[in-house]
């Protein structure tokens, strides 16, 4: 049977862009799972509450202010006006009649919740640089902060079609620049300003529960095919594409990175295969929709061995990104924009394939994001702890943060093994 259209609207594309904002919205709590059990047992909380409070913090967030400042009525390129302030004009009827981002296809409603869900995991993956010593109010105002005045803009300059980047011919078909690239560079910025975690790295932090970690990352790269495929906004050959494309490069940045990593230590770990398959679906996120799957493995092969050795040089440069966000989600996130500079096909691209003149775009795109982020992000957090302070005490660090900060604690025995020290 297939898909009717109704008012305009086809039920086909509907149903995939909804499904595909719930596999988004699951990426969130995946990512919880995947850092969760990459720190201490005492933290694991706390890591948890990162994710799970900018899921409802950045969702009301979105609806009253960020999705109007993403995609309203262009401001110069820069930023989009308050024609949806608070959701007004954004309903039932067909998306493109109202804003010219979004596919005639669908509800206007099912593009602002799906672009929701974009928005809330960005600020959510930072949260990895600063895990164990960030002071919960401190996250909070940060979070929010964060999701207006650096996500919003670069999604605008990116996916609006007034934004500058997109009119001077950038791409970035489900986030590369916008969500990875931004969170990495401002994950980076805010280790350097927080300091490292006590002890560290004298101090060993080793993952409390592998197990959690690697069920989170299992999660992340079934809800990346909504995360990718769903930016194709319609059920159709790009949707495939991306689809295809994206499990293509997690595999090759699985094996690629324990291939590095086996030359390395003699040893294929575990959390070297997560932590590859995640920079695969990280680097060939920009480039779902506009690359051949044998583009794609080349994509995900490229990111799997630069993202390993960029976690290698944190330790070269003395900086604690606790859980590598930069190493990952900002290098993956550039090494995959600049690579679809490389191999995006014309046919795929309006005509524009790789090569000079796209690469030139794609690095203009990269620099921008990545200044604004950093510039920003500095900004911000000066700004808070001038008002409530980032970090936490030395006590409170030494005792965990899970009990200090929020009253409870993960595992029934503090003192067992999977507590941490």
């Amino acid at each position: 049977m297939l898909p009717l259209t109704i008012g305009g609207m086809n039920t086909g594309d509907t149903a995939w862009l909804l499904i595909s904002a719930g596999l988004v919205m699951l990426m969130t709590p995946a990512l919880a799972l995947f850092y969760g059990g990459m720190v201490q047992g005492k933290n694991v909380l706390s890591t948890f509450m990162h994710s799970f409070f900018a899921l409802g913090l950045v969702t009301v967030q979105f609806a009253l202010i960020g999705y109007t400042l993403c995609f309203g009525t262009s401001w110069h390129g820069v930023i989009g006006g308050f024609d949806f302030l608070g959701l007004e004009g954004v309903g039932t009827e067909a998306a493109g009649a109202a804003n010219a981002a979004a596919s005639s296809t669908v509800p206007h409603l099912s593009f602002m919740i799906y672009q929701c869900m974009f928005a809330v995991i960005a600020p959510a993956l930072i949260s990895g640089a600063y895990a164990e010593r960030m002071k919960f109010s401190a996250y909070a105002l940060f979070t929010v902060a964060w999701a207006t005045l650096v996500y919003d803009p670069i999604a605008h300059w990116s996916w609006a079609p007034g934004g500058w980047l997109m009119k001077l011919g950038a791409i970035d078909f489900a986030g590369g620049t916008v969500v990875h690239l931004s969170s990495g560079v401002s994950a980076l910025v805010i280790a350097l300003v927080l300091g490292k975690r006590r002890g560290y790295p004298a101090v060993r932090h080793p993952p409390h529960d592998l197990t959690m970690t690697v069920v989170g990352a299992g999660i992340l790269w079934f809800g990346w095919f909504g995360f990718n495929a769903g930016s194709a906004s319609l059920s159709d050959g790009r949707a495939a594409l991306a689809l295809v494309n994206t499990h293509l490069a997690a595999a090759t940045g699985a094996l690629t990175w324990c291939l590095v990593e086996g030359a390395r230590i003699k040893k294929a770990t575990m959390l070297g295969l997560a932590s590859g398959l995640v920079a695969g679906l990280v680097a060939i996120t920009p480039a779902a929709g506009y690359v051949s799957p044998m583009g794609a493995l080349a994509i995900g092969m490229i990111a799997g061995a630069v993202c390993y050795g960029a976690v290698l040089l944190k330790a070269r440069l003395g900086y604690d990104d606790a859980l590598d966000a930069f190493g990952v989600h900002g290098v993956g996130g550039a090494t995959g924009a600049l690579l679809t500079g490389l191999f995006a096909r014309g046919i795929y691209n309006n005509g524009l394939g790789g090569g000079l003149e796209l690469l030139g775009h794609q690095l203009t795109a990269v620099a921008a994001a990545a200044t604004w982020s950093a510039v920003v992000t500095f900004v911000l957090l000066k700004g808070i702890d001038l008002l409530v302070g980032l970090r936490v005490d030395a006590e409170t660090e030494h005792e965990g943060l899970d009990g200090a900060l929020h009253g409870e604690s993960a595992y029934s025995s503090p003192g067992s093994v999977a507590h941490g020290s």
